[in-house]
């Protein structure tokens, strides 16, 4: 017995659970645009009008002349079911409810004239026009809803056809329940298997931006980790050399205190530990493998290689040349060394900047210019129009990325665009310290 009671509770719930989840689906007011189209934007909104204005006359001529209902009962049901349509645009599920309304008003007040014999064989309960209208409805209302809203407003309608012509029924009528439903039907799978089109492609859209915000996130990451690994080696000499600086200043002096001796030792130690979480970190951000095709021994020698300065700007264009690039190089101001950092950076924009010529504007020419200011370092590299079309590159953009991500931890500036006619122009502004007395002369020549 008290297994039947458990039995009965749990079918009560799920009873109430399903009429509750009906009376969210189908007993709502919640507005349910339907968008504007890709291509036509408004003017499917504007044949659905069209079609409801039609509809309107057809419906109140069939009423009124076959059915001989009276003019103002057969105005409402034809304002009732063109004025559904209508608010199936922006309503959906309160427009079926007035379309099942306004049908079921013209399917009582038909039947009654069938039964008295004042009219003989009329389509009943739908009237061809009558479905035409909640064809329409049904269909705004599919694709704008989800598919179990959909089915149940489908049932719902199927239920009151049944109704209608099964279990009431009426006489000297030609049945059309059978036909109607099925053309509902047909309809509603219609409706949502656009409707499941349109959302599937709006996912591909949406998987496709984050693919493209993946990608670019992931090229950022991989610049600034490129970057980091660089600079490493600049923090780790100068390390290095304070290390050094440090463990040697005793020698230099002759009885040097205890105190000296303490402070040179601490910063010989905190030096030691600072290299040692560099070294930390870079194992972190540099792959212990060798990239796919290239061997360990290279690997290696790259990895260990001294970073470029500015100083191998010659070699940097004569290779550019020797690659088929015409380049010319310029300097202005005032020559000196400048902070390892800048002087990486600088070189890495030129570098990149030589490669993107190549790459994306085949015959063309460049030239390099540095522009030595008292607090800025200035990096142009200008190019004319391609000669012929550039070969299909992969990771376009990802160049301009890590240029511009070196720019920007100097706390300076990078601008790239197009420049005179099919041109292309990139400019770097790096701040760099003003120079002073002690600093060594300035070198002459122009690579």
């Amino acid at each position: 017995m008290s297994r039947l009671n458990g039995v009965a509770h749990k079918g009560e719930g799920l009873v109430r659970r399903w009429l509750g989840a009906l009376r969210d689906d189908l007993w709502t007011w919640e507005a349910n645009p339907l968008p504007p189209s890709v291509w036509l934007r408004w003017v499917p909104h504007g044949f659905v009008g069209l079609a409801a204005f039609g509809i309107f006359f057809g419906v109140l001529d069939q009423l009124q002349q076959a059915g001989q209902i009276g003019d103002g009962n057969a105005l409402l049901i034809a304002v009732g079911q063109c004025g559904a349509i209508v608010l199936a645009l922006r309503r959906p599920v309160p427009a079926l409810w007035l379309s099942l309304i306004a049908s079921l008003a013209g399917a009582v007040l038909l039947r009654r004239l069938l039964m008295a014999g004042q009219i003989d064989g009329f389509p009943w309960p739908w009237n061809a026009w009558g479905i035409a209208a909640h064809l329409l409805v049904l269909l705004l209302l599919a694709l704008r809803v989800r598919t179990r809203v959909s089915v149940e407003a489908l049932a719902l309608t199927a239920l009151l056809t049944y109704v209608l012509q099964g279990l009431w029924g009426a006489w000297n009528h030609s049945p059309t329940g059978q036909t109607a439903v099925s053309l509902f039907a047909v309809v509603v799978v219609l409706g949502i298997a656009l409707r499941g089109r349109r959302e599937a492609r709006a996912e591909l859209g949406r998987q496709t931006t984050l693919t493209a915000e993946e990608r670019a996130r992931r090229t950022l990451l991989e610049e600034r980790g490129r970057i980091a690994r660089e600079l490493h080696d600049v923090v780790a000499h100068h390390m290095s050399v304070i290390s050094i600086q440090a463990q040697v200043a005793p020698h230099l002096v002759e009885d040097p205190p205890d105190e000296l001796k303490e402070n040179l030792a601490g910063i010989r130690q905190n030096a030691v530990e600072a290299l040692t979480e560099l070294r930390r970190v870079l194992d972190v951000l540099r792959s212990e493998h060798p990239a796919p095709g290239e061997p360990a021994d290279a690997a290696d020698t790259s990895r260990h290689a001294p970073q470029p300065t500015l100083d191998r700007l010659g070699s940097l264009v004569e290779n550019t040349r020797a690659a088929g690039l015409t380049v010319t190089t310029e300097i202005t101001g005032e020559r000196r060394p400048l902070p390892p950092g800048v002087e990486l950076s600088a070189y890495r924009i030129v570098q990149e900047a030589l490669s993107n010529v190549l790459r994306h504007a085949p015959g063309a020419t460049a030239r390099v210019v540095l522009a030595y200011a008292p607090r800025e370092l200035r990096v142009e590299v200008v190019n004319t129009g391609p000669t012929r079309e550039a070969a299909p590159s992969a990771g376009a953009g990802h160049g301009l990325l890590g240029m511009r991500e070196r720019a920007v931890m100097l706390g300076g500036r990078l601008t790239a665009g197009p420049w005179s006619g099919r041109g292309y122009r990139v400019e770097a502004h790096l701040p760099v310290p003003a120079p002073h007395a002690s600093d060594p002369a300035p070198q002459d020549g122009t690579p």
